[in-house]
């Protein structure tokens, strides 16, 4: 699996970042001339259900443009894993994930031949339902209820209310950087079956709708009507994701094909260029890349850019 670089101006300036980043576009055919004429195809980007807010928006807008006017892009969710498989398989053009590969992808053929290229930073952090009476929850606490360890919000200083715990299903990447970061790598006691939904949309629905319900999310998918908890006292925000406070984010990964067709080398140089990177990545609730002053690896060890 290849990573590389060709954003022509990331936030004027900004270009060293980016490449120490890893962003960019790697043996996808990438056109050394910034401003190219409209290009035809169809591209289908599937996956990660926390990503598909910024890859609808940035797929409307591309269409807005000469060079996206004539390209048709449908976009997917179905998890990460759906996603990393569909593109390795060749069913897809871009495998949308919030994890990387590695994480899901054992075949090292098929790893290989897969270029890495990250868009965006999602945050992530733990929703419950308003009721609960808890607004802070250590880290050593927020793994326990995900343990099956703690049961009643009243445990945690909260109301007298029996804890529902909500999870994204298996193959989701939001779960496997919640895992990651909260869980530690200890495995969930077998007994501890906890409901399972396959969106992100539909977990804010539940958790909405059920008292006494916890769950996680991406930031761009808080609203009013669920609380975002803070963890050990740090509030869930785009500051304290950027400064390296906040523990739970995660790339926002468009995997390609080494080798894909002209409409995906142009969407992709698109999807890092100002025009999503500047205003729309933000508009959507991520965070530029390149504001980042820490960077995590595959394996999920976070050190300072």
């Amino acid at each position: 699996m290849s990573t590389g670089v060709s954003r022509r101006a990331f936030l004027s300036g900004a270009s060293a970042l980016a490449v120490a980043a890893g962003l960019g576009l790697a043996g996808c055919g990438s056109s050394s001339d910034a401003a190219q004429a409209a290009t035809t195809g169809a591209i289908l980007a599937v996956g990660s259900t926390a990503m598909q807010p910024l890859m609808e928006a940035a797929a409307e807008a591309y269409g807005s443009t000469e060079q996206g006017a004539s390209v048709s892009i449908s976009v997917q969710g179905g998890g990460s894993g759906q996603g990393l498989t569909q593109v390795s398989e060749g069913t897809a053009q871009i495998g949308d994930s919030d994890v990387f590969a590695e994480a899901k992808i054992t075949d090292a053929d098929k790893l290989a031949a897969l270029v890495d290229h990250q868009v965006a930073i999602c945050g992530m952090g733990p929703v419950a339902h308003p009721d609960c009476g808890v607004e802070n929850v250590s880290l050593a606490d927020l793994k326990a209820v995900f343990m099956g360890q703690v049961t009643n919000w009243s445990e945690l200083g909260g109301a007298d209310l029996a804890i529902t715990v909500i999870n994204r299903a298996a193959g989701s990447g939001t779960r496997a950087t919640f895992e990651q970061a909260v869980l530690g790598g200890d495995e969930v006691p077998s007994s501890f079956t906890p409901q399972e939904q396959d969106s992100s949309g539909t977990v804010a629905k539940m958790v909405k709708a059920t008292p006494g319900a916890i769950s996680y999310l991406a930031f761009s998918y808080f609203a009013d009507d669920i609380l975002a908890l803070s963890i050990d006292g740090v509030a869930p925000t785009r500051e304290t994701v950027e400064q390296g406070e906040w523990p739970i984010w995660a790339y926002m990964h468009a995997y390609t094909q080494e080798s894909c067709d002209r409409a995906v080398t142009d969407f992709i140089d698109y999807l890092l260029s100002d025009n999503v990177q500047g205003s729309l990545v933000e508009s959507v609730g991520f965070i530029p890349v390149a504001d980042m002053t820490v960077a995590k690896d595959a394996d999920g060890t976070i050190r300072s850019r």
